[in-house]
């Protein structure tokens, strides 16, 4: 077997994504009420996880090594991190349910069908709606939405708001900045005043 022949990821490599997807079923994927716990685990296998940070337990996160989660961001239920490259995800970010944020793909044009990388960065307060997806060497703009079912391959200009597949532009948002605190909770915002 010569050098172009051999698996992009070595042996220690797929031991650790093995020993993590194991971890994550037997010791996350049933945790709701646990978010410090998920971080946890996260970080143990060598994610960078800010404060605040929220990732469902149906969340499929491929490696977390190449993975950065800024303070308060959040991944939702069965939203797939394929993270074969770095992820970043920024501050007061959304990933929501099922979408899918892919760093790798194949070169078409070697006989191999050889394996790519590319890293994605997804800025402060961005929102990547439900069922929608974000190619490799994407990087979205701060507060840049990418719409449900919506696909970029392409990097998204900061706050606007993309739909469509291929994405398309169709406004500007207004932009907004957080104080460094959680968001609250649909339980919590419902309450009546006072109560």
């Amino acid at each position: 077997m010569n050098a172009d022949d051999a698996p992009i990821f070595g042996l220690r490599h797929r031991l650790t994504r093995m020993a993590w997807g194991i971890t994550w079923m037997l010791l996350a994927s049933w945790t709701q009420p646990f978010h410090g716990w998920r971080r946890f685990l996260l970080r143990v296998f060598g994610a960078k996880v800010g404060r605040g940070v929220y990732v469902a337990p149906s969340a499929r996160i491929w490696y977390p090594g190449t993975l950065t989660l800024k303070d308060f961001c959040a991944i939702a239920d069965h939203a797939d991190i394929y993270s074969m490259g770095e992820i970043v995800i920024g501050r007061h970010a959304v990933i929501s349910k099922r979408a899918h944020i892919c760093t790798g793909t194949h070169d078409i044009n070697d006989t191999r069908f050889q394996l790519t990388t590319a890293p994605i960065h997804i800025g402060d307060y961005a929102w990547i709606a439900a069922d929608a997806f974000v190619g490799p060497g994407v990087t979205v703009g701060e507060g840049a939405v990418l719409g449900t079912h919506a696909v970029t391959v392409k990097d998204l200009a900061p706050w606007t708001v993309y739909i469509g597949n291929p994405c398309r532009e169709i406004k500007k948002r207004k932009s907004f900045e957080r104080h460094d605190e959680p968001v609250r909770g649909w339980r919590e915002s419902r309450r009546p005043a006072g109560g």
